[in-house]
């Protein structure tokens, strides 16, 4: 794979673009009409929100962009409310399944990259690196009302409250998150502090030494100043020798595992008839590599980019994926099998 170099632009200014391309960046506030309506995932928000931007700016084109979460989202999707849906993890098949009911057809096209950053607060002097084994003592289920200690977690580490912040169940970085740590998605201890606002689950780890979270890569970056990021150590050899930090160059190359991952939208079919659906997405997939960096995240390949745009263009339904997140693939592998075979 290429190695991509991130040039970051200011998130508040993504949130911003609420004022000029009638965005809602808050997952508690409804998107504003457009002619194209986009909801979903808080992190596939910020490129979305640039793609409307920048389209608006060079095409006259107009979208509206919500952020309800991965899974309220596909709840909107499958009942006809969206044009498009942004995810970060693949489409469930509850969710496939709910869509096929109301006779929502939909296109499945990664736009970007992600790694999901686990973060302390900077005055957290005892953790240098973590372990996927150590997160899954801090994060299972049997986890709850059990593991409440910095202490317990490795031998040496003081004995401090352990206070665990993260995506909300209805995210999907939620999904993901607990498909690579805990081995079963949807699947942790219930007693952290859950919110589908990453930047209010950056404050609270700005604002407590105690505090772990995780989140996508990308508000980490802007946040640096307020946070540190942890390392990872998955025990596997062949993904690089240790623990690895999240970064652009990690990311891409695959190196940070298993929290690595790609990040999608999906289109529906009905709605990719409308011209200026099938206008907007069309400019989504010429733009998301480039854009996709200005707000912290890693573009895609040339090669997947390709694959992506030709899956549109043949409007191929159905997903690379099946029943869910998938730790450790590579897009480039499923969509050029699906392309060989089809």
């Amino acid at each position: 794979m290429r190695r991509t170099t991130v040039v970051l632009t200011s998130l508040v200014s993504a949130t911003a673009l609420v004022s000029t391309v009638g965005l809602a960046g808050c997952s508690k506030r409804k998107a504003a009409g457009g002619s194209v309506k986009m909801d979903g995932s808080s992190t596939v928000f910020l490129i979305s929100a640039a793609v409307a931007e920048s389209y608006k700016k060079e095409k006259g084109g107009d979208a509206s962009v919500g952020a309800s979460g991965t899974g309220g989202g596909f709840k909107k999707f499958c009942r006809g409310e969206l044009d498009i849906v942004g995810a970060s993890r693949p489409i469930k098949a509850t969710e496939s399944d709910e869509c096929k009911r109301a006779g929502v057809e939909w296109i499945e096209l990664p736009v970007a990259y992600d790694g999901l950053a686990v973060v302390v607060n900077p005055k957290n002097t005892w953790v240098d690196h973590l372990t996927v084994d150590e997160l899954k003592q801090m994060w299972a289920p049997e986890a709850q009302g059990s593991i409440t200690n910095w202490s317990q977690i490795r031998d040496g580490w003081p004995d401090r409250p352990l206070r665990l912040s993260g995506a909300g169940v209805d995210s999907g970085t939620y999904d993901y998150f607990t498909q690579a740590v805990v081995g079963k998605e949807h699947s942790s201890r219930g007693d952290f502090a859950q919110s589908e606002d990453d930047n209010t689950l950056v404050q609270g780890v700005a604002g407590d030494e105690n505090a772990l979270a995780f989140f996508g890569y990308a508000y980490y970056a802007e946040n640096k100043d307020k946070l540190k990021v942890v390392p990872i150590d998955d025990g596997e050899p062949d993904n690089g020798a240790g623990a690895i930090a999240p970064s652009p160059q990690t990311v891409v190359d695959g190196t940070y595992q298993p929290l690595s991952r790609p990040i999608f939208i999906y289109v529906s079919v009905g709605a990719a008839k409308k011209p200026e659906v099938d206008k907007l997405v069309t400019y989504y997939l010429e733009q998301a590599s480039s854009l996709a960096s200005r707000v912290g995240y890693v573009g895609l390949p040339a090669k997947v980019t390709d694959l992506t745009k030709a899956r549109f263009k043949a409007r191929k339904t159905g997903s690379v994926f099946t029943g869910g997140s998938k730790v450790g693939v590579t897009l480039e592998s499923l969509l050029s099998a699906e392309h060989a075979g089809s």
